[in-house]
């Protein structure tokens, strides 16, 4: 089986790792693997500042409250994304507002945003789906127009550029993931970038306790989404390959675009002149009428080629519509790829060999009568 995904774990990161265990660090409030995890990954974004938790989605949920909102209040949101990103503001008693997916990138449809801003509208979150960027420059002069907080979800985007600048420094917090299956890994793990002090002091307050002086006094409720010392070693270790991670998987794309070109029935993935797409996975979308992508994924996993859907768009999921206020948004572009989007292998292992088996095997099935 040709898998979706797997981590590149090395002799280095063993050696981290240990060496972290062997000086303590096994929990996430002392020794230097964190910090220094924290500084390499915000001077790697161009953020003067790098908040290390638990995982990518304590990373949004913690940054959502590091804003302050009241119950009610909207943020909208990318359609097409991991629910994470609609958990951050469910979890903060917001709102979250899906904004529907444009057809090329498969990101949040910036044309849209104005008409679904109302006076409860205090925040957006744009997912950098799949590694293409969001085209930041146009979202944050509409967010400056409207007095709105950015919070970058990077959780897939890892190095990726718009206009040559890398995504996590664009909007006010960058939120990434390192969970195994990400650019680099540290097993779980997440990081909030900012170049914001006001905001920086206030996400490291949040994820430990809220432990202010005396220590047990706690003027606000904070949260446990510490990371350990061992997660921050390993970080390190992948942030030593992180660019030829990139370059892997950017090479992998041009493979599968050079192979999969002339298959009239699959959308394959874009770069836009100004972005730099970092492909964290290859997707593709189904666009036959005469077939179902759950008859073609079915087909390559009994090849050995094993699949994974896009996600379940915001505005379908059912405990959101069951939320007080929540508002009814057509999403029909984000319901198009839940339906007939997925993605194919995309590990650093994948080669050639793979790519050109996995292409055979598509036109296979699109032969079928």
């Amino acid at each position: 089986m040709i898998p979706v995904f797997e981590p590149e774990i090395g002799d280095l990161e063993i050696s981290m790792v240990t060496d972290a265990l062997k000086k303590g660090e096994i929990s996430g409030s002392f020794g230097h693997y964190i910090t220094d995890f924290e500084n390499a990954f915000a001077k790697y974004c161009g953020a003067k500042y790098g908040v290390a938790v638990s995982s990518g989605t304590t990373a949004l949920e913690v940054a959502v409250a590091a804003i302050n909102l009241n119950p009610g209040d909207e943020v909208l949101v990318s359609a097409c994304t991991n629910i994470a990103t609609a958990l951050a503001v469910y979890r903060n008693q917001a709102v979250a507002v899906s904004v529907d997916s444009e057809n090329r990138t498969w990101n949040l449809d910036l044309d849209l945003i104005e008409d679904l801003i109302t006076p409860k509208t205090k925040a957006i979150i744009p997912v950098h789906i799949y590694g293409h960027p969001v085209d930041m420059d146009k979202l944050m002069k509409i967010a400056k127009k409207h007095n709105l907080v950015v919070i970058e979800d990077d959780a897939e985007a890892h190095g990726a550029e718009v206009n040559g600048k890398r995504v996590g420094a664009l909007g006010d917090m960058g939120c990434f993931s390192f969970y195994a299956n990400k650019i680099i890994t540290t097993g779980e793990g997440g990081m909030i970038t900012t170049n914001n002090e006001g905001y920086a002091k206030q996400l490291r307050l949040l994820r430990n306790l809220a432990f202010t002086q005396p220590r047990f006094w706690h003027e606000v409720p904070g949260y446990n989404f510490r990371m350990t010392g061992m997660q921050a070693a390993l970080g390190m270790a992948q942030m030593s390959k992180i660019d030829r991670f990139i370059e892997s998987r950017r090479h992998l794309a041009s493979l599968y675009n050079k192979y999969l070109s002339e298959i009239t029935e699959l959308q394959l993935p874009v770069e836009e002149p100004w972005a730099k797409n970092v492909y964290w996975m290859y997707s593709v979308v189904l666009k036959s009428e005469n077939k179902t992508r759950e008859e073609l994924t079915k087909f390559l996993y009994q090849k050995g080629i094993d699949t994974r859907t896009m996600f379940c768009p915001m505005n379908m999921q059912p405990f959101l519509k069951k939320q007080p206020g929540y508002r009814e948004v057509s999403c029909p572009v984000a319901e198009n790829l839940w339906e007939n989007g997925f993605y194919l292998p995309s590990s650093s292992s994948v080669t050639e060999e793979n790519v050109a088996y996995i292409s055979k095997t598509l036109k296979e099935f699109f032969s079928k009568k």
